[in-house]
């Protein structure tokens, strides 16, 4: 997957976590409801980690760096 790809996965599988909490606010017990969020929220936890390993992090408490602020990996949109 390419950047542009995987930042729509990754916000697919955003809106489909974010959705499930949604309906599990309402229905709590409903346990296949639960084992997809549980799911759901894997694949996005792997998608933002790919990410930030091949393209830098995708959002500020994704940063890993312990020796110096790593921001972006790439030009900044404006250069």
């Amino acid at each position: 997957m390419n950047q542009k790809q995987l930042l729509m996965y990754i916000t697919q599988v955003s809106f489909a976590l974010d959705d499930t909490v949604l309906f599990l606010d309402t229905h709590p017990c409903d346990k296949e409801a639960l084992e997809y969020y549980h799911k759901v929220k894997e694949l996005r936890e792997n998608a933002v980690r790919r990410y930030t390993e091949e393209f830098g992090p995708l959002t500020k408490d994704t940063n890993e760096s312990t020796c110096t602020w790593e921001w972006v990996h790439s030009p900044w949109p404006w250069e």
